[in-house]
């Protein structure tokens, strides 16, 4: 080999180090000392020859700086969301630790040790917020709006009543209203001519009339009861609905009033016909006096003439004890 070719390979082992790692600072190269009769040399110093700015480039908007790490890939993270989407959809929460290799796929802690923040820590699904519930309940216009029966397997906390809860009644009158009203539609097997609404104290003492007392007075006359006739549950009115009398019990479905009691055989014992005479009389007598004590009144035909054909009873709560008549 030449000297002239080994020169050359020389100067390019030299210089591809210089390319791949510049130095810091600029090279300034020295003058060369000045030949004879040669022009005269340069006197600057280094200082006077150096840029007045760097000479490294600035980085342009939009460009990845090099010292800090590379964001993740728009495909992994498509990756990761839909694996996220996915356990999700399994019915799967995920959990405050990624999966084993998803930190990884989107760019997993960054350079201070914290958490990335791109990261899927739970479950993409949005939870259903229990708030929503109660205040469908109790928006105007949802007063009929029917609620889950109670756990114990009854209205009320009484197995045999079935029927639903209602959200609270206001009422149209001071005083009047239901703040846990239920109405009921059968009551051990015995249903209605139509559905009572009542507070939970008047259905449990109607519930222990109709079954311990009603029930076996009947017995098996005309096959047993299996109906019962009411003409009026929750009312916001007056007593009797006299003009500035007090407001009666029904006003806080506190009461119902029951005109008769239907048979197996479709026959029908009513007080307004059988008050009074034969052996359905008899037993109309019993259960008005059965009656009283379950409930705080008792009104029937003897009471006035506002009551000749039907029983009110009711669960008003008296010092002296039950007013029956």
């Amino acid at each position: 080999m030449s000297l002239w070719r080994a020169a050359v390979w020389i100067g390019v082992v030299l210089a591809v180090p210089a390319l791949a790692d510049p130095p810091a600072q600029s090279i300034i190269p020295m003058p060369r000392p000045a030949a004879a009769g040669g022009p005269v040399p340069d006197r600057r110093t280094a200082s006077d020859l150096a840029p007045g700015a760097s000479l490294r480039p600035e980085t342009r908007p939009g460009h990845r700086d090099a010292s800090r790490p590379a964001a993740p890939a728009t495909s992994a993270i498509a990756a990761a969301v839909s694996v996220a989407l996915a356990a999700a959809e399994q019915g799967e929460e995920q959990s405050e630790v990624p999966r084993p290799g998803l930190l990884a796929m989107l760019g997993g802690p960054n350079r201070r040790g914290q958490p990335d923040p791109t990261v899927v820590r739970r479950s993409l699904r949005p939870q259903f917020r229990p708030a929503i519930t109660a205040q469908l309940t109790s928006a105007p216009g949802h007063a009929d709006r029917p609620a889950p029966a109670a756990a114990s397997g009854g209205l009320c906390g009484v197995p045999g009543i079935t029927g639903e809860r209602l959200a609270r009644i206001p009422g149209r009158l001071n005083g009047c209203g239901i703040a846990e009203p239920v109405r009921i539609s059968a009551i051990n097997g015995i249903t209605f001519s139509q559905r009572p609404t009542l507070n939970c104290q008047a259905a449990r003492a109607l519930q222990g009339w109709l079954t311990e007392d009603v029930a076996p007075e009947i017995g098996r006359r005309g096959g047993g009861v299996v109906s019962v006739r009411v003409l009026s549950s929750y009312s916001c009115r007056t007593r009797n609905n006299q003009p500035g009398a007090r407001l009666s019990e029904h006003a806080t479905g506190n009461a119902i009033d029951i005109a008769g009691f239907g048979l197996a055989n479709g026959r029908e014992i009513t007080v307004l016909s059988d008050w009074g005479s034969g052996a359905e009389g008899r037993i109309l007598r019993n259960l008005h006096e059965a009656a009283c004590g379950r409930f705080g009144t008792v009104l029937g035909p003897n009471a006035d003439r506002y009551h000749q054909d039907h029983f009110h009873v009711d669960a008003a709560s008296y010092r002296g004890g039950a007013y029956c008549r």
